[in-house]
């Protein structure tokens, strides 16, 4: 009978080498269920490593579109700035041209007033020279004054004559005095008498008279300066006369 085979209601013996054997068996069962737990953490420990190894793909993508997502907010704020800064140089602009056409509208207006203001300057000195020649220019009334303002007269109507010529003639003629009549000669006789300073008959002063002075005949000026007209017209020059004409 061999010596390792257990009778029943026999309870062995366990020698030495039994119980090296029971004690292989338990680390070797331990080291089995240690096994059998170890490849769950195993295949979690590699799938983890392998989720590891693939997370910059996995994961990688938010990163991406977190950075798309930034440049287009940083390109989105440039174009918006951008447009700030155009819309600046525009009202900038606008501005400008106002402040512009502002200032050539006042400098046309200031330009406008100075000429206004030059012209009534100019208005005012041409009427006070005149104001000034007219109150300066007077004539006595009397023979002397009547010479001078027919002088003056004669002047502007180019007719030639001078106060030595026309102060002779007027005082053979009529000694000076302004209603002298002739009644004797062949101008009486004929119903023309002589008349005035220079003795001119109607017809003539008629005919001579010049603008500006009385239609009177015995209106010293008006009778000076008809005459003196005849006699240039006909002597050149009441100078020229000294006998009766």
């Amino acid at each position: 009978m061999p010596k390792n085979i257990i009778t029943p209601g026999h309870s062995p013996k366990l020698t030495k080498v039994h119980k090296l054997s029971i004690a292989g068996i338990a680390t070797l069962g331990a080291a089995a269920l240690a096994f059998s737990v170890a490849p769950s953490s195993a295949q979690s420990t590699t799938t983890n490593d392998a989720a590891v190894s693939q997370a910059p793909v996995a994961f990688g993508q938010q990163p991406i579109k977190d950075v798309k997502a930034s440049i287009t907010d940083r390109m989105a704020g440039a174009s918006l700035k951008a447009q700030s800064i155009s819309a600046k140089k525009a009202a900038d602009a606008a501005v400008t041209k106002k402040n512009a056409e502002l200032a050539r509208k006042t400098a046309a207006a200031k330009s406008a007033q100075e000429a206004r203001t030059k012209e009534q300057a100019a208005s005012r000195s041409v009427q006070r020279i005149q104001v000034e020649t007219v109150a300066a220019k007077t004539y006595t009334n009397n023979l002397d004054g009547w010479i001078h303002q027919s002088l003056d007269i004669m002047k502007k109507h180019k007719i030639p004559g001078s106060y030595h010529g026309l102060y002779r003639n007027i005082m053979r003629e009529s000694s000076g005095n302004p209603q002298a009549i002739n009644g004797w000669d062949i101008n009486a006789i004929n119903g023309i008498p002589s008349k005035g300073l220079l003795q001119v008959i109607p017809p003539t002063f008629k005919a001579y008279h010049v603008a500006g002075t009385s239609w009177n005949i015995y209106d010293p000026v008006a009778n000076i300066t008809a005459a003196c007209n005849y006699a240039a017209d006909k002597y050149g020059s009441m100078d020229n006369v000294n006998s009766a004409y």
